[in-house]
């Protein structure tokens, strides 16, 4: 597939790089404007992940002129699986929403101390949500075939790749929450 990557010896989908760097963004909110605006972000997200979703699909309803040369490859890029797209929002809308509250738990728990732990324990619990959602949803509720063909081990290794993934990127998204801390805002 096009959008599988290999990083450290891992073969991941590119989404799992790119959306485990979205947890930071929550904890950035969170840390700087409050609980209430991370929210509100995450809604947003949500909401404009489904309007991209419908307008896409309602695109590729128009019959594309014969010039038109790319209508394929977005053919190929936005067609989904309505599976898949249930999955990916459960997940990211429960995952979410968890982080912006553990981050805050936590924060309250550590009296404001310990940015570290903060970030890291909200996210990589979060995305472990986030990977249990999604697995599960997309590979055995909604394709029991994918459980079929690939059993509880081969479910389990994608499970266990995406999420060592996710993990990797909590670590090392570390730096950037104090270097986002050490910015003062000013109204």
């Amino acid at each position: 597939m096009l959008n599988e990557i290999l990083v450290f010896g891992l073969v991941t989908a590119m989404g799992n790089v790119i959306y485990g760097s979205t947890f930071l963004v929550t904890d950035i909110l969170a840390e700087k404007h409050g609980v209430k605006e991370a929210k509100k972000a995450v809604l947003i997200g949500f909401f404009a992940m489904v309007f991209a979703t419908i307008i896409m699909q309602i695109t590729l309803l128009f019959k594309p002129h014969e010039s038109d040369f790319v209508s394929g490859a977005m053919a190929m890029v936005f067609q989904f699986m309505p599976s898949a797209m249930v999955a990916s929002l459960t997940a990211y809308i429960i995952s979410q929403l968890h982080d912006v509250w553990a981050f805050e738990m936590w924060r309250r728990r550590t009296k404001g101390k310990f940015l570290w732990l903060r970030n890291n324990a909200s996210t990589m619990v979060s995305q472990f949500i986030d990977n249990v959602t999604f697995t599960l949803l997309f590979f055995v509720v909604f394709n029991p075939e994918f459980l079929a063909t690939l059993g509880w081990k081969g479910i389990f290794d994608i499970f266990i790749t995406s999420y060592a993934m996710k993990f990797v990127i909590a670590l090392l998204d570390t730096p950037f929450m104090y270097l986002n801390a050490s910015f003062k805002i000013t109204e």
